[in-house]
């Protein structure tokens, strides 16, 4: 076990604020990084961080990212405010994606980050509701 253990990282993600989108999970990946975390880990973490950040910042009206690290598991969670997902088995398919024209120029939207997320779980579970939002729980084993 480490120092880190039973930390809780929040952050408060805006809605288009693409100036910032990515701030929280770089500093997920430097938090682990610097408390001696499996490399691994760290990138699995920093690409499932990122993926559900940029989600919150295209799609939804804005949300909250948390990281919690526990003795034997990191517990990342994305929750939004916003649309919801009519059809989460078609939002896991890889290259499917609502984004709009404008986060389509700035090279975001491909339709990789549900399934980018997934593929850096151990565990992935997904919620949402139409016109209320979307829970991501992404978690990821310390030790394999």
């Amino acid at each position: 076990m480490s120092s880190a253990d039973n930390t809780k990282l929040h952050f408060e993600i805006l809605s288009r604020d693409f100036l910032r989108a990515g701030d929280a999970a770089s500093t997920i990946k430097r938090y682990l990084s610097q408390n001696g975390f499996d490399p691994d880990l760290v990138r699995r973490a920093a690409v499932a961080s990122y993926e559900a950040e940029m989600n919150i910042v295209i799609h939804s009206l804005g949300g909250t990212l948390t990281a919690q690290v526990e003795p034997d598991l990191l517990l990342i969670t994305a929750v939004d405010v916003g649309p919801g997902i009519e059809d989460i088995g078609l939002a896991m398919t890889e290259g499917w994606s609502t984004a709009d024209e404008e986060a389509r120029r700035m090279g975001f939207g491909a339709g990789m980050g549900l399934p980018n997320m997934q593929k850096c779980s151990d565990k992935f579970e997904i919620t949402s509701s139409l016109g209320a939002g979307t829970m991501v729980r992404m978690t990821l084993n310390r030790h394999k």
